[in-house]
């Protein structure tokens, strides 16, 4: 029988390797003590981890948090007007205000109120000012930049 006929089980199948953005990785200060902490935390437990499909996906999420760490570039919030990497905006939008930071693509967090600065929100209004009306069709519609923090 051919090879090609052979169902691989997902026991025995190593984890897929996690994607890694192209492009700069810029992070807070916060956004690299995550990733230490995720560097820390991963390599705790594979000193204990006895099941061999679980250090597996340990050693390639350590991995990936290896190579975040070695291209992050720290960015320290410079909100001086205009909206930047780690500012705080808050937004008006149809009938709905929304306030927001703006960080890294691994400290992302809506339940926060962190978006990613490569989405499609940071990328209408980066560089406006408080009061600035932007135009950012889609979805996204009409933003108008209400305050910076």
């Amino acid at each position: 029988m051919s090879r090609a006929f052979v169902k691989e089980t997902a026991e025995s199948a190593p984890p897929p390797e996690r994607m890694v953005d192209e492009g700069p990785n810029l992070v807070t200060p916060e956004g690299l003590a995550q990733i230490e902490a995720h560097i820390a935390r991963i390599e705790a437990s594979m000193k204990t981890e006895a099941n061999v499909l679980l250090r597996e996906t340990l050693a390639r999420d350590l991995r990936y948090w290896e190579v975040r760490k070695a291209s992050a570039e720290v960015v320290t919030p410079a909100c001086d007007g205009t909206v930047a990497f780690g500012c705080t905006v808050t937004i008006q939008r149809k009938d709905r205000t929304q306030t927001f930071r703006i960080v890294g693509v691994d400290e992302a967090d809506a339940s926060k109120g962190w978006i990613s600065f490569r989405g499609p929100m940071a990328q209408a209004i980066l560089c406006a000012r408080a009061g600035d009306i932007i135009e950012a069709g889609g979805p996204l519609g009409e933003i108008v930049l209400v305050k910076l923090h």
